[in-house]
C-alpha cells in the first residue's frame, strides 16, 4: 500500500516553501506522482520527493524543465530566483563587505520576511545576510522598477534609498491605492498587471534597506497592503502563480508587523483564489485562519471573512454551512462602522457585501435546487449599489444575475440583464469577468428558439473576441 505523502510546512524555510510550490503544481496535473514526474524531467523520483520536502536544492535548469512539463508559466523558475538565485554573487559581495566597514552600509533587520533561522546544512556556508534576504532579492526584482509618472513620461527607474523615510511609505500607499483603483475599474490584465509586478519588485527590495525602528511596522504594513492589491490584480488576470507569490509577501509582512487586519485580508484573498480554482476545502481553511482572534477584527472585516467562508461552502454545495456563514456575515455587517475600519476596507460597503454573499447563494440555487430569489435579490442590490469606481464588481454581479435568471427564471428578463452587464464587462481586461460571460452564453444556449437569446450569445462572442 502506498504511503501517504508527508505534510509540508511552507513557512519553515525558503526551500520548503519552494518544495510546497512544486507539489502544488504537480498535483494540478491529475494523478501525477513524484515517481512519474522524475523521468519526465530527467531526474530520479527520489530527487523530486526530496525537493518537495525541502531537503534537496533544486537546480535552475531543473526548475525550468519542471515549469515546461507542469505548464506553470515559469513560476518555479521565478521561485527558484527567490530562494537560491545569484547566491554566489551575494556571497562574494558579503565577503568583500566583511573586509572592512563601509560607510552607509545597509542594515538588515531580523523578522519573518528577512529573519528566522534555517538549516545551515541546507544552505551551506551562505552568510546570514543571504539567508535572511530570500524575499528581498526576488525574481521580481529583476524587472526594472518604475514610478507612477513613468507610466506617462518614462524616466530612469528610481534608485533604492539608503534609508527608509516617511516619503517611501507615502509612495507605497499611493501606489497601492492607484493599483486598487485601476484594478476595480479596468480589470487586472494588460498594463495594470505589468505595473503591479514592477511596483512589488521595488517594494520588496525596500525590505533590505536600513529602516528606523519606529518606521519598521509601517513599512511592513505598507508592503503587505501593496502585496494584497498586486495579488488581487494577478488573480483577476489568472496569473495565479504570480498572485500566490504576492500573497506570500503580503502574509509574511502582515505577520511580522502584527497587523491583524491586513493578515485577515490576505487570507480572504487566498480563500477566494483557492475556491475559484476548485479547492473550496482549502478556501474554507484559509478563511478560518483569517478569523483567528476575530476579536481583534472590525465587524466589517469579520463580515468579509464570513463571506469567504460562505463562498467556499457554496462551492461544496453545503446548504447548511452556506446559510450559516451568510447569516454570520450579515450579523457582522449589521454592526459595521466605517469609522472603525482602515481606509482600504471602505470598498466593502453594502453593495460589496450583497455581491459577495450572493455568489455563495448562486451555487446553491444552480446546483442544490435552492430558492434562486435569495441570490437574485442580493445581486440586484449589488448592481444598483456599485458606482463606476467598481465597474468590474458591478459587471460580474450583473452577469451572474443574468445567468441565474436565464437558468431559473424568465429568459427575456435575463437577456435584458445580460445586455446591461455587457456594457460594463466589455470595457474590462478581466479573465474572471470573461469566464462569467462564457457561462452566461452557455445558459443562453438552452433557449435556442429565442432569437433574442441568439443575439445575446453573438454579442458575448464578439465581446470575448475583442
Amino acid at each position: 500500500m502506498p504511503q501517504p505523502e508527508k505534510e509540508l510546512n511552507p513557512d519553515a524555510s525558503p526551500q520548503e516553501w519552494f518544495g510546497a510550490e512544486l507539489r502544488y503544481w504537480r498535483k494540478r496535473q491529475p494523478g501525477l506522482t513524484a515517481a512519474q514526474l522524475g523521468p519526465m524531467v530527467q531526474v530520479s523520483p527520489d530527487m523530486i520527493s526530496k525537493i518537495e520536502k525541502g531537503i534537496y536544492r533544486c537546480q535552475r535548469d531543473l526548475a525550468e524543465r519542471l515549469d515546461a512539463v507542469l505548464e506553470t508559466g515559469g513560476v518555479l523558475t521565478r521561485a527558484w530566483g527567490m530562494v537560491w538565485g545569484d547566491a554566489d554573487k551575494k556571497r562574494a559581495d558579503a565577503d568583500s563587505a566583511r573586509k572592512g566597514p563601509v560607510e552607509g552600509a545597509i542594515q538588515v533587520h531580523r523578522g519573518r520576511m528577512l529573519g528566522g533561522e534555517t538549516s545551515a546544512a541546507l544552505l551551506g556556508s551562505v552568510p546570514p545576510v543571504d539567508r535572511r534576504a530570500f524575499l528581498a532579492y526576488t525574481s521580481l526584482a529583476a524587472i526594472a522598477p518604475i514610478d507612477l509618472a513613468g507610466l506617462v513620461a518614462p524616466t530612469a527607474p528610481p534608485e533604492i534609498p539608503k534609508r527608509i523615510r516617511p516619503k517611501e511609505l507615502d509612495h507605497l500607499r499611493l501606489i497601492a491605492d492607484g493599483i486598487h483603483r485601476w484594478d476595480n475599474t479596468q480589470g487586472g490584465g494588460g498594463l495594470v498587471g505589468d505595473f503591479a509586478s514592477r511596483s512589488l519588485a521595488w517594494a520588496v527590495r525596500l525590505l533590505s534597506v536600513d529602516c528606523p525602528q519606529q518606521l519598521r511596522p509601517d513599512l511592513l504594513s505598507s508592503i503587505a497592503r501593496l502585496g494584497i492589491v498586486v495579488g488581487a490584480t494577478h488573480f483577476d488576470a489568472y496569473s495565479h502563480g504570480e498572485a500566490r507569490v504576492a500573497f506570500k509577501v503580503a502574509s509574511e509582512c502582515a505577520e511580522e508587523a502584527g497587523d491583524w487586519w491586513l493578515r485577515a485580508k490576505t487570507f480572504s484573498f487566498l480563500s477566494r483564489q483557492a475556491t475559484w480554482l476548485g479547492d473550496p476545502d482549502a478556501g474554507l481553511t484559509y478563511a478560518e485562519k483569517g478569523l483567528v482572534r476575530s476579536d481583534r477584527l472590525t465587524p466589517t472585516i469579520r463580515a468579509m471573512m464570513h463571506s469567504a467562508r460562505a463562498r467556499a461552502f457554496g462551492k461544496m454545495h453545503d446548504i447548511q454551512g452556506t446559510m450559516a456563514a451568510v447569516g454570520e456575515a450579515d450579523d457582522a455587517f449589521a454592526h459595521s462602522n466605517p469609522a472603525e475600519d482602515p481606509t482600504w476596507m471602505h470598498y466593502y460597503d453594502e453593495a460589496q457585501h450583497h455581491g459577495d454573499t450572493a455568489h455563495a447563494l448562486w451555487d446553491l440555487a444552480i446546483h442544490a435546487e435552492q430558492d434562486p430569489g435569495r441570490a437574485a435579490d442580493r445581486f440586484a442590490k449589488a448592481v444598483a449599489g456599485h458606482s463606476d469606481d467598481y465597474a468590474r464588481s458591478r459587471g460580474i454581479s450583473g452577469t451572474k444575475l443574468a445567468s441565474l435568471v436565464m437558468a431559473k427564471g424568465d429568459p427575456m428578463q435575463a437577456i435584458a440583464l445580460g445586455h446591461r452587464a455587457l456594457t460594463d464587462v466589455g470595457r474590462l481586461t478581466s479573465q474572471r469577468a470573461a469566464d462569467d460571460l462564457k457561462e452566461l452564453r452557455r445558459f443562453a444556449g438552452q433557449h435556442r428558439t429565442l432569437e433574442e437569446a441568439a443575439h445575446l450569445r453573438q454579442r458575448i462572442t464578439a465581446t470575448l473576441q475583442a
